[in-house]
């Protein structure tokens, strides 16, 4: 109390509280953003009520002497809401670093915008919204790529934080047994945790292949020493799944088959109950292809990709597949013997 006004920076600003500082009467939240390269501030912005509602706290505009620029790798402008890197020009630039000259030739470079000025690149992502404000969604170097996408993280994590049950969130991309990389979300929540129901909230808002494989709940997110997230600390998400309920053993042949099949297509120790979901235990539609080569070839079953997303428990799959006249057998096909050429296939004869 007494407070007039406070502002607050260093990292993303905590929705929650935000909110709390706002019950005190008369109070203005301002939120700076700017490294220590732009002399510490770059935008401001006027933190409202709405902001804090709406789960999503802009970093506003420029400060005097200032300017920014949202540019792609070609260092194009980006139009509005079209995510890109935010580099900063102006007086409150600084001249480099301390006998780093690599490093300052790498982060301060010529300004195409300016001739004979400079900018900073900040490796933050960023975009313009409508209203001609900035809006932060993470670093550069946490953009991952999964299954052929490349993703940022901090676009994930910007969904996650505006869910009402969610206090801090933070993703990051794995490797499995496989080598194959998935996406792992680290969620800290304010009521009871639901994977199932944070699973549809972002596919409300995300494609399928941004949505995170596997939803761990934590305490709290780590930190290192300085306030940053500590990935390292963050636990393994084998062992942490989030199951639809107690083990429910197989009770058919056809049901059997199938949880092995899952078990090993997802690479998890323990045994798959009949109703867990084949996507909430870290399958995705790469893996769902996989399933279905397993299930033709070991079942003699031919199953489509849109039957295992309608139907991705071994329970509902199965009684589908008991059901279903689909039956296909499998053959495998073999290598062609060894010659100097090979006929050209039709898209080849057509070049």
């Amino acid at each position: 109390n007494g407070v007039r006004q406070l502002l607050v920076g260093g990292d993303i600003v905590s929705v929650p509280h935000a909110k709390k500082a706002m019950q005190i009467e008369g109070l203005k939240l301002i939120n700076g953003y700017g490294p220590t390269e732009s002399t510490t501030f770059a935008c401001s912005y006027l933190i409202t009520e709405e902001d804090v509602n709406q789960g999503a706290i802009p970093i506003g505009r420029p400060i005097a002497n200032t300017r920014t620029y949202i540019v792609n790798p070609s260092n194009q402008l980006q139009p509005v809401g079209v995510p890109g890197e935010l580099c900063i020009a102006g007086d409150g630039l600084a001249r480099g670093y301390l006998n780093r000259p690599e490093l300052t030739a790498e982060k301060f470079v010529d300004n195409p915008f300016e001739p004979g000025g400079q900018m900073y690149r900040t490796g933050d992502l960023a975009r313009w919204l409508p209203d001609g404000n900035l809006e932060y969604l993470g670093r550069i170097d946490e953009q991952v790529k999964i299954r052929g996408y490349r993703i940022e993280t901090g676009e994930i994590v910007h969904v996650l934080l505006q869910h009402t049950d969610v206090k801090e969130a933070v993703v990051v991309a794995r490797k499995d047994e496989q080598g194959e990389s998935y996406l792992c979300a680290y969620v800290a929540s304010l009521g009871i945790f639901s994977a199932s129901e944070l699973r549809t909230y972002l596919k409300r808002s995300l494609p399928e292949y941004m949505v995170p494989s596997y939803l761990v709940e934590v305490e709290q997110i780590p930190l290192t020493a300085n306030g940053k997230v500590d990935r390292n600390a963050l636990p393994e998400p084998q062992g942490l799944l989030q199951t639809t309920g107690e083990y429910a053993a197989p009770r058919s042949e056809t049901e059997a088959k199938l949880a092995a099949i899952w078990q090993d297509v997802l690479g998890l120790s323990q045994p798959v109950s009949i109703r867990d979901d084949f996507f909430e235990l870290g399958g995705h539609s790469l893996k769902a292809t996989q399933l279905m080569a397993r299930i033709q070839k070991q079942l003699d079953a031919s199953v489509t990709l849109s039957e295992v997303f309608a139907r991705p428990t071994v329970e509902m799959l199965a009684g589908y597949l008991e059901t279903a006249a689909i039956l296909e057998r499998y053959e495998a096909i073999s290598p062609a013997a060894p010659r100097e050429a090979y006929p050209a296939s039709p898209a080849q004869q057509r070049m």
